[in-house]
């Protein structure tokens, strides 16, 4: 891929208006959410796509599923670590590289922010709630039991908030109660 069909690959995807010129072959496209850089290599040999996703201290929480994804999940793209960000990064070499590619790594990067914190959040939810169901099961519980246990620590005020309402908290312990129900037998 050249440095032309670099250029022209952003244009015909963001407009020229978003397309500001940092270097020879270093480009910023800045749309309302989100700041993408594109940048070659400086023998021009290796292509590097960029998108800040959150600041690192934002998504510490999250690392191990961010990083599980990237190698269960992300395709072409990683998360990586770098000045107290996380990002998404897309490199290929220039010289196999072919516009669809890119096109389809920009896309899965841009996914990737719209993610966010959401799809690591389930993650950690589900692996959660898979200790809790092994750890009931270890103690010889049953699903029924497990679940008034849940029940008991939001009355107690040990889970969820102290301000949620009656309903509130009725959908969080029906939320529980599905994943549980389907986490159970796996486990």
């Amino acid at each position: 891929m050249t440095h032309n069909e670099i250029a022209d690959t952003l244009a015909d995807l963001f407009g020229t208006s978003r397309i500001q010129v940092l270097a020879p072959g270093s480009w910023q496209i800045e749309t309302p959410t989100f700041r993408l850089l594109t940048l070659l290599s400086e023998d021009q040999t290796w292509l590097r796509v960029l998108l800040p996703i959150m600041p690192a201290q934002q998504a510490q929480p999250f690392l191990q599923q961010f990083f599980d994804a990237n190698f269960d999940d992300t395709q072409q793209v990683r998360y990586a670590l770098h000045q107290d960000v996380l990002w998404g990064v897309f490199q290929h070499s220039c010289a196999s590289l072919v516009v669809e590619d890119l096109r389809d790594a920009i896309a899965r990067l841009i996914s990737l922010y719209e993610l966010g914190v959401n799809d690591a959040f389930s993650r950690l939810t589900e692996t959660k709630i898979k200790e809790i169901v092994q750890a009931s099961k270890q103690q010889g519980k049953s699903l029924e039991a497990t679940m008034q246990n849940l029940e008991r620590f939001y009355a107690e005020g040990l889970m969820g908030e102290m301000d949620q309402s009656p309903e509130a908290r009725e959908r969080v312990l029906t939320a529980w109660r599905g994943q549980l129900e389907r986490l159970w037998n796996e486990q």
